[in-house]
């Protein structure tokens, strides 16, 4: 199952590069995963539907109880195989109907269906929500393209907004709900369901998340509105897959909640709710795809209130109505598409005669409505006499009769509106559309058939669908009147005269539909939805304008105050003994001492910016210093390093600000304040770290890490630390790391770049003139670009000569961090500084002639490679970010010992390298052409 997983990410991941050399091919290539995975489903399906479960786990992280856990069970066999089976006949159908970007659209399409199967076969109630956003996500960025239209863009936010925050309030519920079980494998719930007031309000989370999922009244409006998606992501998003998530989720969690107070009547009232008024609505479309995504939710309705019910018969119905709804409701939604593609239209106002243009296609659609209106033998039918059994006979429910009625209200509106697209779609005489609509390859309507065909032989071959559902529903027990088994004939029946009476129902108000009175408008929840939508952005801006008056000392100011008084209240009230600790442990201490606090004052003090940075970096060095004297050289090393790169990357920044701060003048008041504020924060944090260390009680856990780093093949127990033991920590530091670098990047490029003014080339007052040093010939790429006054032939020549080394000692620390201090980020680091270095001399010419590669592919590189390799000892069978020693024996080196951990660090030392030459990018143009603000004019030039 981790393989499958595994393959889809690959796959999809693959498309954009494998499509341009595969042109439309590419359709069938992306099929063969989640065929892959109807054989493999396939081929465990006999022993699954005999009891046998199947279990992989994957630990991530065993101390912090986050492992993969992943179960193939009855029901995720049956939603394995709608998930893939779909999706397969989707990705097909995408050959003829997808014209441009199928690149992109592929891939999507592929991840959805990785994130499908992940959801469906999550043991666990943090990896189903992930997978479950993993599919919100996938959602948004189909139906939104690539954002060029307004109407997309408002779909997907909407479907974003609903579903995610519904999502967020389910997590909460999921929470609750495993805290009060005391595990968070869904299994071991199913298996000893808690119970108690928790549980409770635990179920109404999670079904606020399963309604905002799978589209139930009031919280609908979002699938209407995606159907400006393309056709293939309606039909396998919107219709087949990801809105039976929450379906999913009320069938699994049924068993053990449905006798929980509120879960019934949620179920039942809701779901009843949304089968009849969306299908009424569904009678007032006119456009095809918002007709079958009306029915979409009304079906959905229908679903939610089987599989809630918690009886047998119910969840049999249940299951058999899954099956039919996939089948048939995304041969409708495809068959749709081909109309559109065609006709140029799905308006059923404009569209006439189809269906002798298209005699194929109106057969095969023909037969997938059939099975929506529950005409026998098709499998719609054999699911509307289970659901009817469930509720006239199957349960004894108080009230089950009124729930009868409801059930047979919305079947014959059903019913009315599978004729009413029907007649709209391929009805009367050819009219301009038909004429002017080109027949479809018979591969265009081919995985329509296949869908529509599968109704039909699950319907006829239903002793293999009842073992399927039956599998599922064998988890209740009997009903009164025994266990209900499916088939296409009961006899005689009150099950089959309500059947019978809602066909006749249906068909009645189909035909008589524009004779009968005006249908009543319901309230229209977009409008509601769109005015939310505004009235919590016009308070948002309200209190915007009140809070957010653009001081940055004034937000400073609340957020240490707010540091102070809370986490201070805390402290003072359950400080410990502070005991006696030493005022310092090395002679040097009381002298870095005063060069911190000297410079801090004095950093205080200047109004220079220069001044103040220079300042602030001789208290990092001080502290580092500090570092160093305690026996922390790592640490020492790294700190020295950040100081200098952060020195230099702002100094550049510098470059384009005023020299001086801002020449107002603070009040005194404001500035006690200020001082007062920083004089507290000051004492809450010596206090705080004299009470934490008093505060131990237990062994420091280095000795561990000790113990451990023979094991690891390591002398130097930081870089251990950084690249073994805690190798998770540093994996989503790096992360973070890149990912900040790229929004930096974005910032400072968001108003394009700077360009140069021609005019004021060789103006004397911009540059000084040129130095007696300056070079008669240029010989480093770039170094034209720099003026006179800024060129230095000594630091030329320099650079040629340290370059090399400063590369070579950059590597020796990489490769030597774990035996003595050093490892990839100190390395990456020093490397950075060395490209810093030829980007000053040279600028970007020069720099991109020391690195031919993208500063953003050596970052990437560094993140795959970190990736990459915490992630190979699975394949070994081990666990994730585990290391072994490697020793080998060249002939001509001799013995050669290193820690496969090693390649980690690598990859650790190229992401800093790729995210500082990312940062160097970003400075903007050459160093010579920057030209000097208002604020310099005003101080008299140049900085």
């Amino acid at each position: 199952m981790l393989f499958l997983l595994a393959a889809y990410a690959a796959v999809a991941a693959a498309v954009p590069w494998w499509q341009p050399r595969l042109g439309r091919a590419v359709w069938a290539v992306a099929a063969l995963v989640p065929l892959a995975t109807v054989v493999w489903a396939g081929t465990r399906a006999a022993s699954v539907l005999d009891g046998e479960e199947y279990r992989e786990t994957l630990s991530w992280a065993p101390s912090l109880g986050l492992t993969v856990d992943l179960r193939l069970d009855p029901l995720a066999l049956l939603m394995l195989w709608i998930v893939a089976g779909v999706g397969v006949m989707v990705l097909l159908y995408c050959r003829y109907y997808v014209e441009q970007d199928a690149a992109r659209q592929a891939a999507l399409l592929l991840a959805f269906a990785g994130a499908m199967t992940g959801l469906v076969l999550a043991d666990n109630v943090f990896v189903l929500y992930v997978f479950w956003e993993l599919t919100t996500v996938a959602s948004f960025l189909l139906v939104a393209g690539r954002g060029e239209g307004e109407e997309e863009r408002r779909a997907a936010r909407q479907a974003l907004l609903v579903t995610a925050a519904g999502g967020l309030v389910m997590l909460l519920g999921l929470v609750v709900l495993g805290q009060t079980a005391g595990t968070y494998r869904i299994s071991a719930i199913l298996a000893d369901p808690p119970r108690g007031g928790a549980v409770s309000a635990a179920v109404v989370l999670v079904l606020i998340g399963v309604f905002a999922k799978s589209a139930q009244m009031p919280l609908h409006g979002w699938l209407p509105a995606a159907m400006v998606a393309p056709t293939p992501v309606s039909a396998y998003l919107h219709a087949a897959a990801m809105v039976k998530a929450g379906v999913y989720l009320v069938a699994r969690l049924a068993p053990a909640l449905a006798e929980v107070a509120p879960w019934r009547p949620m179920v039942l009232a809701v779901g009843l709710t949304t089968m009849v008024l969306a299908a009424w609505r569904a009678l007032r479309a006119t456009d095809l795809k918002l007709l079958l995504a009306y029915g979409t939710i009304s079906e959905l309705g229908l679903l939610v209130t089987l599989l809630g019910t918690g009886t047998r018969t119910a969840a049999l119905a249940g299951v058999v109505m899954l099956l039919a709804h996939a089948a048939f409701k995304s041969a409708l939604f495809l068959s749709v598409g081909i109309l559109d593609h065609r006709a140029g239209t799905r308006d059923i106002r404009e569209l006439s005669g189809l269906g002798r243009r298209m005699p194929a296609l109106f057969a095969v659609t023909v037969l997938a409505a059939a099975s929506m209106a529950g005409i026998p033998p098709l499998v719609g039918y054999l699911g509307k006499e289970a659901y009817f059994e469930a509720f006239l006979h199957g349960t004894r429910l108080d009230g089950h009769e009124q729930l009868t009625v409801v059930l047979v209200i919305g079947s014959a509106l059903t019913v009315a509106y599978a004729a009413r697209f029907v007649q709209g779609a391929f009805g009367g005489h050819p009219g301009e559309a038909a004429h002017r609509a080109e027949r479809p390859e018979p591969g265009f309507v081919a995985p329509v058939a296949v869908l529509a065909g599968a109704g039909l032989a699950l319907g006829v071959g239903y002793p293999g669908t009842a073992a399927l559902a039956t599998a599922y529903a064998d988890v209740y027990p009997p009903g009164p009147d025994g266990p209900y088994k499916l088939s296409l004939w009961h006899g005689f029946t009150p099950v089959l005269g309500l059947s019978a009476l809602t066909l006749t129902l249906g068909g009645l108000v189909h035909l008589g539909r524009r004779s009968l009175p005006a249908l009543p408008r319901l309230p229209d929840v977009q409008r509601v939805f769109d005015r939310v939508v505004m009235g919590v952005g016009g308070l948002a801006s309200a209190v915007t304008r009140r809070t957010q008056v653009g001081s940055l000392p004034l937000y400073l100011a609340v957020l240490l105050t707010t540091v102070v008084v809370v986490p201070g209240a805390a402290l003072v009230a359950g400080a410990p003994p502070l005991g006696s600790p030493l005022p310092w442990w090395s002679p040097a201490e009381p002298f870095l001492a005063v060069v911190v606090l000297v410079a801090s004052a004095a950093a205080v003090g200047t109004r220079h910016r220069l001044t103040g940075i220079l300042l602030a970096g001789a208290v990092g060095y001080g502290v580092a210093g500090v570092f160093l004297v305690r026996g922390a050289p790592d640490l020492a090393l790294t700190q020295f390093l950040v100081e200098t790169m952060t020195l230099v990357v702002v100094v550049l920044v510098l470059r384009r600000m005023p020299a001086r701060f801002s020449p107002g003048r603070t009040r005194p008041r404001v500035r006690l304040i200020r001082a007062a504020v920083a004089g507290a924060v000051g004492v809450f944090v010596t206090g705080f770290a004299l009470v934490a260390s008093a505060a131990r009680t237990a062994p420091a856990i280095s000795s561990g890490y000790a113990r451990h780093m023979e094991e690891a093949g390591a002398e130097n127990i930081v870089n251990a630390i950084i690249v073994d033991f805690r190798a998770l920590d540093t994996l989503g530091e790096i992360s973070v790391l890149l990912v900040a670098a790229a929004g930096v990047v974005s910032l400072v490029r968001v108003d394009g770049r700077r360009r140069a003014n021609p005019s004021d080339a060789g103006q004397g007052g911009l540059f000084p003139t040129a130095h007696w040093d300056e070079p008669a010939r240029t010989w480093l790429p770039g170094a034209h670009e720099r003026p006179g006054g800024e060129r230095s032939v000594l630091l030329e020549v320099a650079t040629r000569l340290l370059f090399p080394s400063i590369l070579v000692f950059s590597l020796f620390l990489l490769f030597s961090g774990h035996y003595r201090p050093g490892g990839g980020f100190a390395g990456g680091l020093v490397a950075a500084q060395a490209f810093v270095l030829r980007y000053l001399v040279g600028g970007r010419a020069d720099l991109g002639a020391a690195v031919r590669v993208p500063a953003g592919v050596v970052a990437g590189v560094g993140l795959l490679l970190a990736a990459v390799v915490g992630l190979f000892p699975l394949v070994l069978g081990g666990t994730p970010l585990e290391s072994a020693v490697v020793t080998l024996h060249p002939p001509v080196v001799g013995t050669v010992k290193f820690a496969t951990s090693l390649f980690f660090d690598v990859g650790v030392y190229l992401l800093v390298v790729g995210v500082v030459l990312e940062l160097l990018s970003a400075v903007g143009v050459s160093l010579g052409q920057e030209m000097a603000t208002a604020d310099d004019a005003k101080q008299g030039g140049p900085r």
